[in-house]
C-alpha cells in the first residue's frame, strides 16, 4: 500500500509571515532566521493530484519547494477569502497559455464561492460562471457546487465536508476529511472553536482520523471571532481525543499561522512540544 502523502505548500494567514509591510518583532525574527519560519498563504497539497485551497502563493510553493502541480486533478476549497481563492490561477490553464495535457480540473467549492470566483475573474463570465460549458471548456475546468456535510469521491478519495465557524454573513466555510486507503486527515483552516453540528458529523465518520491541520491564527493572543488561539486550539484537540475521533497515534499540526500573534517557527515549536502538538511549516511533507 503506497502512503498518503500530505505536503503544505503555505501555513500563514492571510498577511503572510513575514508581513511585507510589517516590522514587528515577530517579522524581522523571521527574516533573519529564514527557513522554516518563512510562511506562505496556506494551501496544501494531497499527494501530487489533489489540492486544498487555490491561493494566490500556490506558484511561488510549486516553484520553491519543488513540488510541480502538473498531476493536480482535483482541488477542494475551503472557502472564498482571498488568501485562499485566487482564481486567476485557472487563467494559466487556457490553451493560450500552452498547459501540457490540459487533464480537466475538477474544482469543489460552495455555490457562494464559486460566485465569487467567477466575479473576480471577470472577463464577460455567462450568467452560469465557471459551471458553463463554454467556460469549462477554455480553462479546462469542471467547477461542482457542494454543501457541508455531504460525503463524496473525489477521484481515487473519500471526503466529507463540514461547517467551519468563521467569517459572517453568506459565506459558508468547509472543512473536509480526505480519505485513502484507510487513512485519514482532517483539514480544518481558518475556524473558531467547531460548531455542534461538525462534532456530530465527525463522530458519524466512525473511523479515527490519522493527521489534522488546525488553525492557530491567534496563537499566543487573545482569540478572535473566526479563529483560534493556542488554548482554543488545544481544547479542541483535547474534545478530539476525549471523543475518540482521533486515532491513538495521532499528529496534530498548528497552521494557518499569524505573524501577529505566533514567535517565528522555533520557538513556536517549543510552546507547541510542551502542549503535545506539532508545527507545520511551508514544504513539510508527511505520511498521513
Amino acid at each position: 500500500m503506497v502512503p498518503v502523502r500530505l505536503t503544505f505548500l503555505g501555513t500563514a494567514a492571510s498577511e503572510g509571515y513575514p508581513d511585507a509591510f510589517c516590522d514587528c518583532d515577530n517579522c524581522e525574527a523571521a527574516r533573519s532566521l529564514g527557513g522554516p519560519s518563512l510562511r506562505k498563504r496556506s494551501a496544501a497539497l494531497v499527494n501530487d493530484d489533489l489540492l486544498l485551497d487555490l491561493g494566490p502563493d500556490v506558484l511561488a510553493a510549486a516553484m520553491v519547494h519543488d513540488v510541480p502541480l502538473t498531476r493536480v486533478r482535483y482541488c477542494l476549497l475551503t472557502h472564498e477569502h482571498s488568501d485562499h481563492l485566487d482564481p486567476t490561477h485557472f487563467s494559466s490553464r487556457r490553451d493560450a497559455c500552452g498547459p501540457n495535457g490540459r487533464a480537466c480540473l475538477d474544482f469543489y467549492a460552495t455555490e457562494g464561492a464559486l460566485r465569487v470566483a467567477a466575479a473576480r475573474l471577470g472577463n464577460h463570465m455567462p450568467a452560469r460562471g465557471l459551471r458553463d460549458p463554454r467556460v469549462g471548456e477554455r480553462l479546462h475546468l469542471s467547477a461542482h457546487a457542494i454543501d457541508p456535510f455531504v460525503t463524496l469521491t473525489v477521484g481515487p478519495y473519500r471526503v466529507a465536508s463540514v461547517l467551519a465557524n468563521h467569517g459572517s454573513g453568506t459565506m459558508v466555510p468547509l472543512a473536509y476529511v480526505v480519505e485513502q486507503d484507510e487513512r485519514r486527515m482532517f483539514y480544518c483552516t481558518d475556524t473558531g472553536p467547531l460548531p455542534e453540528d461538525t462534532w456530530r458529523a465527525l463522530r458519524a465518520l466512525g473511523q479515527p482520523i490519522h493527521v489534522v491541520a488546525l488553525d492557530h491564527t491567534f496563537g499566543l493572543k487573545a482569540a478572535e471571532p473566526g479563529h483560534l488561539n493556542l488554548e482554543q486550539f488545544v481544547g479542541q484537540i483535547e474534545r478530539l481525543r476525549a471523543e475518540r475521533i482521533l486515532a491513538d497515534d495521532a499528529r496534530v499540526f498548528a497552521h494557518h499561522i499569524g505573524h501577529h500573534s505566533n514567535p517565528p517557527h522555533p520557538l513556536l515549536v517549543e510552546v507547541a512540544a510542551r502542549r503535545g502538538y506539532e508545527v507545520a511549516y511551508d514544504g513539510l511533507s508527511l505520511n498521513v
